[in-house]
């Protein structure tokens, strides 16, 4: 199947879901949106040196405020007191969190090295191809905070159990990321960016947390569940994916040099990086139905381990091996593929819901 048919399947999906009329067009909108991005940011890179002023602990302000448009929605519709028990349901928490620390930053390197060290060794001398695998290891050991909300919801994910998860592998990342990155890369100095961490953190996840929790006891308080229901959450329908495409602009408009000046070699730094996230993302999607988890559970788990923190990937990179060097190009080609690849897999998601039961068995 190729990508525009799952695009197509993920978009007649969830349209008939009842959102709306940006997502019947998603993969249109997705290609103008990388183009507009990339254009701007070779013709007009004021516009891009202008957002790059507003950052902090290499998180761009700007960028925060478009992935709350985006997980606002879903925040907003979670029952906090289905927090509790989503967190009783050991099976997906613990199976995911194998997935994330165990194995994914392993196979990443393995993927890396392999396609670095020999299948693309007569384009890329061994040098930066070291570089490149350093890159892809420190994107392949820290799993996604916060976009993976907006997967989540494209593949009407569990909200619950989706924010469970992602605070786990936070807690987690605080200890783990560190050991991790400096086993595979043999390296013994290593100074994790924590104020990168603890700011995403709190931008995309408690800040749309706590707007969602007090607009939601508010709402439902002063105009009934009947209303919030089929009334507000209807109208909040566009603006995930409102917020995906200006995100898509920013994020391109940043890398519109790096990818009109080095378009062999982010090809090439892709290929390892799609490869490992479908690996991955069938990995727990196929261990979601051994274990007969409900779709709603096993989408999410799929797309968490799938994606990366890109933000804490290209400050790590950054902070260890400099602005221009090979690792740091190696995450952000992580953050050019990223959004293509996750919905890519939002579509196989959504094509195969029928593979799994209604209900959780936890």
């Amino acid at each position: 199947m190729s990508e525009d048919e799952i695009y197509d399947e993920a978009i007649t999906t969830v349209e008939e879901g009842g959102l709306g009329f940006f997502e019947k067009y998603l993969t249109l909108w997705v290609g103008i949106c990388i183009v507009a991005g990339i254009l701007i940011g070779r013709f007009f890179p004021v516009f891009p040196e202008t957002l790059s002023r507003f950052e902090y602990a290499q998180v761009s302000i700007p960028v925060a405020i478009l992935i709350w448009f985006m997980i606002y929605p879903m925040m907003v519709q979670i029952d906090f007191s289905s927090l509790l028990e989503a967190g009783k349901k050991p099976k997906p928490l613990t199976m995911v969190s194998i997935s994330n620390w165990l194995i994914k930053p392993f196979t990443m390197a393995f993927f890396a090295w392999f396609f670095f060290r020999y299948v693309f060794s007569p384009f890329i001398g061994p040098e930066l191809a070291d570089q490149y695998i350093a890159g892809a290891i420190l994107l392949g050991s820290a799993p996604c905070t916060a976009m993976v909300f907006v997967w989540s919801y494209l593949t009407d994910g569990d909200a619950s159990y989706t924010l469970v998860q992602v605070a786990l592998d936070d807690l987690i990342l605080v200890f783990a990321y560190a050991p991790i990155v400096m086993l595979l890369l043999g390296v013994t100095d290593l100074i994790v960016p924590y104020n990168t961490i603890f700011l995403s953190v709190v931008l995309y996840i408690v800040v749309p947390l706590v707007a969602g929790y007090l607009s939601r006891k508010y709402l439902v308080k002063n105009k009934g569940m009947d209303w919030f229901e089929n009334v507000f959450l209807k109208k909040l329908s566009n603006l995930t994916v409102t917020g995906l495409l200006l995100t898509l602009v920013i994020l391109f408009s940043f890398q519109g040099d790096t990818i009109i000046n080095n378009p062999l070699h982010i090809a090439l730094i892709a290929v390892p990086l799609t490869i490992q996230s479908f690996f991955i993302f069938f990995l727990v999607y196929g261990t979601s139905k051994v274990l007969k988890l409900d779709h709603s559970v096993a989408a999410p788990a799929s797309m968490i381990g799938a994606s990366n923190f890109f933000e804490l990937a290209v400050a790590t990179a950054i902070s260890i091996f400099g602005l221009t060097s090979g690792a740091a190009l190696a995450t952000v080609v992580g953050v050019l593929v990223e959004v293509p690849v996750m919905l890519a897999l939002v579509g196989i998601a959504n094509r195969t819901k029928g593979w799994f039961p209604k209900k959780i068995e936890a």
